[in-house]
């Protein structure tokens, strides 16, 4: 048994596949299956209307918050690098026209802001891909005039970000292929990419060989942890954990940049030490004397650095508490963190890609610990939307 885990053992492949009846392993290692799903419509040309357009600009439209993330994140990856302005609005902006594309993206069929973004631009003569539900008042509003990509393999609604950064990567690639083709993953690659990371944290494998459990592990019962990036793209994926791991499992994360996380250093440590004024870590033995009583507060940097040195030179500043703060990286680079434990961490074999490729991997592996951290607390795996998946 896992020392902090009294329900259910991370290691009993068993116990977790018969506590996971919703299926919540398998939605959340389903990334892959979904950015194949968008390589399989762009190789039967559904993107036949975008080929040669050179657009003035690319409006992403976003209706849930998943989409909208996947939005933020491929313009702070790529917003320096395309040969258009990528921008990102709720709603269509006045000034779009023939000269622009959109791609709107949402998972209710039923949202009139997003049916209405699909009408006006198609009556502005703008080339509009939807990466909506084929149904409803989209499909009304789209009448066979704008290319809808609608979804083909069943997730629970908080594990779809992956599905429309697919569909965004297909878009500009698709209009602006010399300049973002090679800064961005094949969909067929990424794919494979996320596959391997959903077998390496699939049930079967050890928690000490396996980063989703571990990350599970490290995040059960703290009361009080952030998520960080180190970027302004690992910085949206940290909010996307962040809001993965409330919907998933009802875990109370906060997700931030690196800066505001160390900004507020000071002030976190006089939070997790405010329980016991006069507790002195110097001179605590938790096995002589006990729990410390305080409520630490752990910190986990979401980093896309090929420079491991470098990412954790930046987390120095956290050193310096006497384990108030306890911050940590989460990274491609090394398989999982032990140090809990008291072994050594152990390397593994990481894509060395673009940061986009990486962060994608990072941001199913913090879905798959979701699941996992649901699991421990025995709640049934059911939630908004509808899947119907299977198991893992």
């Amino acid at each position: 048994m896992i020392a902090g885990t009294p329900i259910l053992d991370l290691d009993d492949v068993a116990s977790l596949e018969a506590a996971d009846a919703g299926g919540a392993l398998r939605s959340a290692a389903s990334g892959g299956a979904q950015v194949r799903a968008t390589a399989a419509a762009l190789a039967e040309d559904a993107f036949g209307r975008l080929t040669d357009l050179r657009p003035r600009s690319l409006i992403f439209v976003s209706g849930s918050g998943r989409a909208a993330r996947a939005a933020s994140l491929l313009i702070a990856a790529l917003g320096n690098s395309t040969s258009m302005p990528l921008v990102q609005a709720t709603s269509i902006p006045p000034w779009v026209g023939p000269l622009d594309v959109v791609l709107v993206a949402g998972d209710d069929a039923g949202d009139p802001q997003l049916a209405e973004s699909v009408d006006r631009a198609l009556r502005r003569g703008a080339a509009v891909v939807v990466a909506a539900p084929d149904e409803g008042p989209i499909r009304a509003a789209a009448a066979g005039r704008a290319t809808i990509l609608a979804p083909r393999v069943p997730v629970l609604d908080h594990n779809r970000m992956l599905r429309y950064l697919a569909a965004g990567i297909a878009v500009i690639t698709t209009l602006d292929p010399h300049r973002v083709g090679p800064l961005v993953p094949e969909l067929n690659a990424l794919a494979d990419l996320l596959d391997a990371e959903a077998l390496r944290d699939g049930p079967q494998n050890e928690v000490f060989h396996n980063p989703a459990k571990t990350l599970a592990t490290r995040m059960h019962q703290r009361k009080r942890m952030l998520l960080a990036g180190d970027s302004p793209a690992a910085a949206i994926v940290a909010e996307h954990g962040a809001e993965v791991l409330l919907a998933a499992a009802g875990q109370i994360v906060t997700g931030v940049t690196l800066s505001e996380a160390i900004a507020a250093h000071g002030r976190l440590i006089e939070a997790a030490g405010v329980a016991a004024p006069g507790f002195d870590p110097l001179f605590h033995d938790e096995e002589l004397d006990g729990p410390a009583p305080v409520e630490q507060i752990r910190i986990l940097v979401v980093s896309a650095d090929s420079d491991e040195v470098v990412a954790r030179r930046r987390l120095a500043v956290f050193g310096s508490d006497a384990g108030l703060v306890d911050a940590d990286l989460v990274t491609l680079d090394a398989e999982v963190s032990t140090r809990e434990a008291g072994e050594e961490t152990q390397p593994a074999l990481a894509p060395r890609g673009s940061e986009l490729e990486k962060l994608a991997v990072l941001a199913l592996r913090l879905e798959m610990s979701a699941a996992y951290l649901r699991l421990l607390g025995s709640r049934p795996a059911t939630g908004p939307g509808h899947y119907d998946g299977g198991n893992y």
